[in-house]
């Protein structure tokens, strides 16, 4: 006698089966609106909604601050001599002098307030290299900017000398005065060119019209002390300081006076 075995109970066979073999159920329409509704709203939570607040509002100080910085005069001075309408102009050639062919950068024009950067990247663009020459023709400008400049042209071994580069790249006399001469120092010789010139005079510390804080006579002394440890490094006599400050106009010196305080250091000798 065969026993009669009672079938499993479980989902008909129009059921599909499930994950863990339970039937699938179908989620209904309004359910999945309102887990979608759910879900969305997690990503506008309280939290989430504080942490955009806290990057706006960081942003906004940010931004603040920045726009402080910018709005200072000196800052916009800085970025318009950089990009807008820098004060030096440069053009590059070469010219045969002491039986080789020298690579020259020509700058020319006042020393602006972003000179030293501009100048840094035109150094770059023309390639000099150890022994190449910066020609000069300035009627000065900012003094810490001359500083730097002639600080990286020692350190790229350039020469230095006065004067411009005609349209045929011939080089012709002109002048370099105030902070153009702390430009003309840098240089690991500084030939003097025949009918350029070099001019001199007292530097004073930049003080603002309504900065009354500051105290001159100091500012003014530790100028000069900069000026003096610069030139002494540079090889140039510390005499020089005696013609700076005989006058507050432009005292001119005569080529034989820029050779005997080591400003210049040889004449220019063409081929």
């Amino acid at each position: 006698m065969i026993p009669k075995i009672k079938p499993p109970s479980g989902p008909s066979p129009d059921d599909a089966a499930g994950p863990w073999g339970k039937p699938a159920r179908e989620t209904p329409a309004s359910e999945r609106d309102s887990s979608f509704e759910s879900g969305g709203g997690r990503w506008f939570s309280r939290g989430t909604l504080g942490s955009i607040l806290f990057a706006i509002l960081l942003i906004a100080l940010w931004g603040g601050h920045a726009w402080q910085d910018l709005s200072q005069p000196a800052a916009w001075t800085y970025w318009k001599d950089l990009y807008v309408s820098p004060s030096l102009t440069s053009s590059v050639g070469t010219i045969e002098a002491n039986g080789r062919t020298r690579r020259v950068l020509a700058i020319k024009g006042p020393i602006g307030a972003a000179a030293a950067t501009w100048f840094r990247e035109r150094l770059d663009d023309a390639r000099l290299s150890s022994g190449d020459m910066v020609l000069l023709s300035s009627p000065g400008g900012r003094l810490d900017q001359g500083l730097i400049m002639g600080e990286v042209i020692r350190a790229r071994g350039l020469i230095t000398m006065v004067g411009t580069l005609d349209v045929e790249g011939r080089v012709r006399p002109s002048s370099c005065a105030s902070a153009c001469v702390l430009v003309y120092a840098g240089g690991v010789a500084r030939e003097a060119f025949p009918g350029s010139a070099l001019g001199v005079h007292q530097f004073t510390a930049d003080i603002a019209q309504d900065d009354s804080r500051r105290d001159i006579v100091a500012d003014t002394q530790r100028t000069t002390g900069m000026i003096l440890e610069y030139i002494t490094r540079m090889g140039v006599s510390p005499a020089i300081l005696q013609a700076m400050s005989a006058s507050r106009d432009i005292r001119w010196l005569k080529e034989s006076e820029a050779l005997d305080l080591k400003l210049s250091t040889q004449r220019f000798a063409a081929n």
